[in-house]
């Protein structure tokens, strides 16, 4: 059975492959049309040296001038010498442009559009070709603009189903796409998808996780935690999602749920307005509790505006602590 393999090149783009147990990850990309870097194919050059992100592997023969016993120990690989056990993610020390491939577009229907707050606003597109569309929870992809050439950036906020996938939109007021789904958009609709982009991605769970969510940031997360439901995890995982208002808050009953199918998950959620009649109020930065940051001992995934990544690094240097893993995507509006 062929495993699915993620190429992350150095540029962003991710190009999904697959590889049958018996061939190496490197003929495995040429047989498809990725040239990644490669010279002796034996073991013995280390040009096809990248680090394998996650995924269980085999190394054929291999000396140590092209990847050290150190080396081999952190992770990095020989994909001349790769054979994969499992799905992987492999990180590819060079741009797709130098690997002669390109990002994949797909065609795709507007099957809903809901407006969830005054300031979010959910967008589900459905499609054949989306049956295709390959993605690790967290990436985001351009979408097309109907109507113009302009695109914008959107994390996943769901899983491809049934040739669906959702998305969660920032409602930006006189904003190209904002005015679109909100004056314009139908049923039927087309719009261009072009990606999967991004190093933003959920890893492996080896240890706790906090995820950390403002705003719209919120979408990458509910597709991990798609994910994480499926198969689980052994580890607790705790989600704080912060807003600006009250009526900002959406999707809390999704987390519920994955509240409910998840056993060592949990979430909180906080608003910074003054006004806001939540029970908890504020920025996230004031909800992380000690017990969340496990002494270092944890992977911290944030994705919120550029203030609010800021803040958190901050916050974390200033506990002393120094997490094992800190993940981040920053996002700005666009108009």
């Amino acid at each position: 059975m062929p495993h699915q393999i993620a190429l992350q090149f150095e540029d962003g783009l991710t190009r999904f492959i697959e590889a049958n147990p018996s061939e190496t990850v490197a003929d495995a990309a040429y047989r498809q049309g990725v040239n990644i870097p490669l010279d002796c194919r034996d073991g013995a050059c280390g040009t096809c040296k990248c680090f394998a992100e996650a995924g269980r592997y085999e190394m054929g023969e291999y000396i140590e001038d092209a990847l050290s016993e150190d080396e081999a120990a952190q992770g990095f690989v020989l994909t001349c010498q790769m054979r994969a056990q499992s799905d992987c993610v492999v990180r590819v020390p060079a741009s797709s442009a130098v690997c002669r491939t390109q990002q994949a577009s797909f065609d795709a229907a507007i099957s809903e559009v809901r407006q969830l707050s005054p300031s979010t606003i959910s967008l589900t597109v459905q499609g054949e070709s989306l049956n295709k569309l390959a993605f690790l929870p967290g990436q985001y992809v351009n979408l097309q603009v109907p109507g113009s050439a302009a695109t914008r950036a959107y994390s996943f906020s769901s899983l491809p189903k049934g040739g669906s996938v959702s998305f969660l939109i920032r409602n930006v007021p006189g904003g190209l796409m904002s005015s679109f789904l909100t004056s314009l958009a139908k049923e039927g609709d087309r719009m261009t998808l072009t990606g999967p982009l991004g190093s933003f991605y959920l890893r492996d769970i080896q240890r706790p996780l906090l995820l950390l969510a403002g705003g719209t940031g919120l979408a990458p997360f509910t597709a991990m935690l798609e994910k994480i439901a499926a198969g689980g995890s052994a580890h607790p995982l705790h989600l704080i999602y912060g807003v600006t208002n009250d009526a900002d808050l959406v999707e809390m009953d999704k987390l519920q749920d994955f509240a409910a199918r998840i056993p060592n998950f949990t979430f909180s959620a906080c608003v910074a307005s003054a006004e806001s009649a939540w029970p908890r109020k504020g920025y996230v930065t004031q909800h992380i509790e000690p017990a969340h940051l496990h002494d270092g001992e944890v992977d911290i995934y944030l994705c919120g505006p550029p203030p609010m990544v800021e803040a958190v690094s901050r916050f974390v240097r200033e506990q002393g602590i120094e997490p094992a893993n800190f993940y981040f995507e920053k996002f700005a509006a666009s108009a």
